[in-house]
């Protein structure tokens, strides 16, 4: 489904008859400063990033109420610190993260909202990342982007994943409102 399109997610929601677990994870990046970005760019990263959360989260509310569900948004170390050049990106992020929160206050005790904030993990984004801006040195920006997380490597999608699972266990019925990093060390520095 389009995320940005409420039609498109209506469509897709319509044919599941009971929903427990959300999990907001569409998302595209820029990289810019503020004189680097353009409106247009700054506008396609809240529609995609922030809105498309809030479309399909407004879509799936009542099927989650209804099986007292769980939803965790993908967020970003860039939604709780700054990264240069990444103007946009850490705006919107951070708008995720405190949507996630003040979604996680009007629904408490009926659906458990949570945030993961990965740092850089190795999935296509990034090696599209790669491609896009580092196209004659991507092993030197692979080494640097791994470099900056203490740990010393990218995170594994699996990884994250597993947070993901966790906090839609009920083993983690006590947790709502988070927002945890997943970021080797990133956010500690």
């Amino acid at each position: 489904m389009d995320v940005t399109d409420e039609v498109s997610v209506a469509q897709a929601l319509a044919t599941v008859d009971h929903l427990d677990i959300l999990v907001n994870n569409a998302g595209i990046g820029l990289v810019g400063n503020v004189e680097e970005t353009s409106i247009s760019d700054f506008q396609r990263l809240f529609k995609v990033n922030v809105e498309g959360m809030y479309i399909v989260t407004k879509a799936a509310i009542s099927k989650l109420i209804a099986a007292k569900g769980s939803i965790v948004n993908i967020g970003s170390v860039a939604g709780l610190v700054g990264l240069k050049r990444r103007f946009a990106y850490c705006a919107t992020k951070g708008a995720v993260v405190a949507l996630s929160k003040q979604l996680a206050l009007d629904y408490v005790g009926r659906v458990r909202v949570n945030c993961v904030c990965p740092g850089t993990v190795q999935t296509p984004f990034v090696e599209a990342y790669l491609q896009k801006f580092h196209a004659h040195e991507i092993e030197k920006t692979r080494a640097e982007l791994a470099a900056r997380q203490p740990i010393g490597r990218l995170g594994l999608p699996e990884e994250v994943a597993n947070l993901v699972l966790y906090l839609c266990s009920r083993e983690a019925e006590f947790v709502t409102g988070s927002c945890p990093t997943i970021d080797g060390g990133l956010t500690a520095a």
